[in-house]
Formats: structure tokens, sequence, C-alpha cells
């Protein structure tokens, strides 16, 4: 990069090359992915429900079910629908919690929130007749939408709340899944779809001392209002004579941190990579816009959104929000080369669109945050899609509060916890509680994060088959496990709007749930040639974004900074969610389906 382009610029791609590597090493570590434990033993009640005053008592099921779903979040829901239009009565839903919801049943902490607008987040808006009250919608009315969608189809008829899979076993004789439960079930069904959700099992750091703490301690994910006072919009009274620590600046703490600090006598938050925070600009929906809409605007909206954030170009950029701006930045360096763009230059022109926006939320923490060391350790020096780009009007000015302290830890993560209080840089900051805003595991084996195993034709285990990365047709049909369904993004689409993709899968499912139920189809299975052509593929096509992924500073996108087979082959469809899309929509069309086995 020459000089005069660097100048007309603003930046210099070199020397933020340089700085990004710098700023990666710092954060690497041996342990990588393992660097996380279990949420178990004294930390076990971390995982119960709040939210519920007891258990509900039931007689065991012994029945049987067409289709049987695991999980009660955005998937098992947006499928139970899609089952119900396609005529299919006899389905039952299982879901831990005590309602449907999934994340949006367990994430009830202050200030939660969608990052991803809400008129192509919420799934089922037109059959619903309902248009969110903002464009980033807020926790307690996503999950309204959720008991919406189990009333409008007749979905709570068919659900078993409280209740947990343990374990799955394939009867060969009868063609019958066998579904084990905590309630003592063993429920028969002849199709399982398993939708345990991408971010659903709680972890936490790995941090010396952490079970020595004797002040009082939760995850984000099971919120303490009683503790903290208050409720999902703040006024955490609670906290007005506490010390409080968070551990962790992803995308929950960023809405959860202005709660906490305005309430709070001190926050102190523990930071070891600072998120990218772009411009929110909430806004109520305008009821004009809302009633001018015609029907196949959510699929119209969403198709344009998932384009932009594709790498695709449209007419018009209909959601125009900080996700889709990134494609406008290329659009705007290619101009910046002319008209007649060598696209072999493209991915150059990406890093520069992609430097352009960094550079822009970096200068926006300058101009919000008045201590100039504190405005410095909050600037994220990364690709911008190396971790979830967050999005927030309130938080970095957070830190401009007299009893709000960023502790910055330069990379290096929180050293221990003693029995008072957090230790970080050599010292030791005292607390009267700790609040984990530490995620979910990402990376780690399928059936541990699912909290069960499945065995399928003889005997086989699915822990067993996937020890060395998952293997799929499609990313939905695992070879020797019959009449069984994944959803999940691994080996399938990935995108920012998560339910979108699930969709796309629910429609392709209840398509070969009807073949089979109009067809007398006993079972479907993938064969072991279409198993394998589509692994290799996934593998191949991952290829090309391993030099990216090893460039990322550490998080659980690239698998904590260490990138290897099994994660690559664990990873989402490398060619974009579009062509995958293309891809099983041309399966479907085509007839025959092709790469199954049906007896």
């Amino acid at each position: 990069m020459q000089k005069s382009d660097a100048t007309d610029l603003g930046f210099d791609p070199d020397a933020l090359r340089e700085k990004y590597r710098i700023e990666r090493d710092k954060r690497l570590r041996a342990d990588g992915n393992t660097q996380y434990r279990q949420v178990e033993g004294d930390f076990s009640h971390y995982v119960d429900d709040p939210y519920i005053d007891a258990v509900i008592d039931r007689e065991p099921l012994r029945d049987e079910v067409d289709v049987l779903i695991i999980g009660g979040g955005f998937g098992g829901l947006i499928t139970g629908a899609r089952l119900r239009e396609a005529g299919v009565q006899n389905l039952r839903i299982i879901e831990k919690g005590g309602d449907f919801g999934g994340t949006w049943y367990w994430n009830r902490y202050p200030g939660a929130a969608c990052d991803t607008e809400s008129y192509i987040y919420l799934p089922l808006l037109e059959e619903l007749d309902f248009v969110p009250k903002e464009k980033y919608t807020h926790a307690p009315e996503i999950l309204q939408h959720c008991h919406n969608i189990g009333e409008k189809y007749d979905l709570y008829r068919c659900a078993c709340f409280q209740t947990q899979v343990t374990g799955l076993e394939w009867d060969e004789v009868a063609a019958r899944w066998i579904v084990h439960t905590n309630r003592d079930d063993a429920m028969r069904a002849r199709f399982v779809i398993m939708n345990n959700g991408p971010l659903s099992r709680p972890k936490l750091p790995g941090i010396d001392g952490i079970e020595t703490y004797k002040g009082h301690t939760f995850h984000t994910s099971r919120w303490d209002y009683q503790y903290t006072g208050g409720g999902p919009d703040g006024d955490l009274s609670g906290l007005a004579d506490k010390r409080v620590a968070i551990i962790g600046t992803g995308a929950t703490a960023v809405q959860c941190v202005p709660h906490v600090g305005a309430s709070a006598r001190q926050l102190y938050v523990f930071q070891r990579t600072p998120s990218s925070i772009d411009v929110r600009a909430n806004r109520p929906t305008d009821p004009t816009w809302a009633a001018s809409l015609e029907p196949g605007w959510q699929r119209k909206r969403m198709e344009n959104f998932n384009t932009l954030c594709s790498g695709g170009i449209v007419e018009e950029d209909l959601v125009h929000d900080g996700w889709t701006e990134i494609i406008r930045n290329l659009i705007s360096m290619a101009n910046y080369r002319g008209k007649d763009t060598d696209w072999s230059k493209v991915p150059e022109l990406m890093e520069l669109a992609d430097f352009q926006k960094m550079e822009q939320i970096r200068a926006r923490v300058d101009t919000l945050v008045e201590d100039t060391a504190t405005a410095e350790a909050l600037k994220p020096y990364y690709r911008q899609f190396c971790k979830r780009p967050c999005f927030h009007d309130a938080y970095l000015q957070t830190f401009n509060l007299d009893n709000v302290d960023l502790i910055d830890t330069a990379g290096q993560g929180v050293e221990r916890i003693t029995e008072k209080g957090v230790v970080a840089n050599g010292v030791e900051y005292p607390v009267d509680c700790i609040i984990f805003a530490t995620g979910f595991e990402v990376g780690t084996e399928y059936t541990r994060r699912a909290g069960y195993d499945l065995i399928g034709k003889g005997g086989l285990k699915l822990s067993d088959k996937w020890a060395d990365g998952m293997r799929t047709f499609h990313g939905l049909h695992t070879r020797g496990f019959p009449n069984l369904f994944v959803m999940s993004n691994s080996q399938a689409a990935f995108t920012t709007n998560f339910p979108h993709a699930m969709d796309e899968a629910a429609h392709h499912i209840c398509y070969i749930i009807n073949q089979a139920l109009s067809g007398n189809i006993a079972t479907i299975e993938a064969s072991q040639e279409a198993e394998d052509a589509w692994v290799e593929e996934i593998i191949t096509l991952a290829r090309y974004n391993e030099e990216y992924l090893a460039s990322c500073t550490p998080g659980y996108y690239n698998n904590e900074g260490k990138p290897n087979p099994k994660s690559i082959q664990n990873g989402a469809y490398g060619k974009g969610s579009n062509p995958y899309f293309r891809i099983v929509n041309a399966w479907r069309e085509e007839g025959s389906m092709q790469g199954l086995e049906i007896n």
C-alpha cells in the first residue's frame, strides 16, 4: 500500500494488520476452548429454572407420536408450526424450561433485546399478523411472541415442559426412537428432530479459586432478580449498596452493564477482549409503515438482509443497519478503485472495507468515553466478524460514571478469584457479587451440549461416530441414525439471522416427513456416499477460510484461537447461507430424495 493510498483511506492497512496480529497474540492460550469449565458440582444450580415455583407432577409417558421435537425455542416452534401447516397433528415438543422460548425463556437479564432487526428476527410475524413495537425489540415481547406461536399452532397441547431428554435409542425392529427423560418417560417416536439450540449450555471461565468465593454469584442466563431487585427494564435497587463484578464483555454484558452501572454502589467490568460497539439507534415502529406492509413482506425483508450479509448486492438495503453496512463499504471501496473493478481483488477490497468500518467503530469510542486510557482499552483491534458485533447506545457511556471502572486485563483475563473478590493485573478487587456474563458453550461435543447421547443402529453411539468431527448429509441427517434430523448451523447454513436458517431447515424437514407419512415410508437414512461427499465438501470449502480464522482474535468463531481439523469440519457450509438454501431447494424440486436410503 503506497503512502498516497493510505492517506486517501485515512488509515495505514499494513499498520493495522500488525496491530491486529499483536492483539491476537496477546490472547492466544495453549488451552484454547478447554479453558472453560462445565456448570456442574458446586455450580450446578446455575442451570436451575428460577422462573417456576415448583415442578409439575405428571405420570411417565409410554405413548407414541409421529414426530417428536427436542427443544421449545425458535427452532422447535418454527418446525412445529410448519408441521402443523403440513397437516401433522401427532407431534410433541419436549422442553426443559417451564414454557416455550428457549434462549428467550432463560435470558431475562436487564436490557436483553435482539440485536438483529426484530422485523426479520422474530419468526412467523405475518402468520401471526404481528409487528414488533420496536426495531430492536426487548426480551419480554420476544418471549410473549413465543407463547403466541405456541397458542396459534396448538403446540401447548402436545408439549412436555420441565422435561429434559436423557437419552435416545433406536428400536430397529419397530423402527421407532425410544426417548428417555428425567421424568422417567420412555416415549416412542417415528421421527425425532433435535433442536437443542446453538447457545444453550452456560459456561464458566476456568479461573483459579472460582469455587472459593464467599459472596453471591450467578450467571446472566439465570439472572437473580431476588438479589438485584428490579426487572428486565432495570431499576436494580437491590444493588444500591453492593460492589459488583461482571466478568465478560460480550453481547450479554453490553446489554446489562448499563443497568448494573446505573444501580450498583460500585461496578467493576473485567475485560479480556473488547467487543465492537456500533450504533443501535433503536426506535419505535412507525404505525404508518406497519399498516403499509404487503403480503410477503417479512420473507422479502429477510432475504434482502441475508443477501447483503452474505456479500451479495441488491438494489435497496431494506434493513439498513450495522450488519449490512460492511457491504455498503465494499461497494464504496470498489468505486474508489474505479468502475471496472477486478473482482479477483474483492478479498483485498473487503479487508479495506473492514478496516474502514472498524476505524469508525474505534473513533466512536473516542467520542463517547471521556477518559482516554479507558477509551483506548475499549477499542477492538480485529476484523469485524472475528467476534459477534454488538450494537448499543448506552454501553460505552456507562464507563463515564464515577462508580463504574473498566478493569482491562490486556488480553490475559482474570488471574484468580479469592474468598473476597477478583484479582486482575495483580490487584484484588473486593466485591459483594460476581455476575458471570461468560456466555454458552460453543465448540464442545454436541452430545455434551445437548445433555444426552443417542444410540443408533447396531448400538452405535452418536458421541463415538462424531468423536473426530460431525458427519452429516446437508447438516441434517447422519448415517446410522434413521428418521433423525439435527437442526444446527454445523455443516448447514450460517447466517446472522438464525431464525431465517431455522425456517428454511423446517420447510426442508417438513417436506421429507410429509413424503414419508404420505408414502408409507418406514425409514429414511443418509447413504454413506452422500454423507462422505457432503463432509468432504464442508472440509474443502472451509480450507479457504482457514487463514482468516487463524488471524482472528480468539473467540468461539475460531475455537478460541485454535482452529483445528475437527472445529473446521464442524463449521457451517463455506459458500454461505444462500448457496446452501439453493442446494436444498433444488434437492426438493428434483424429487427423488437423492442421497437418502428409503425403506
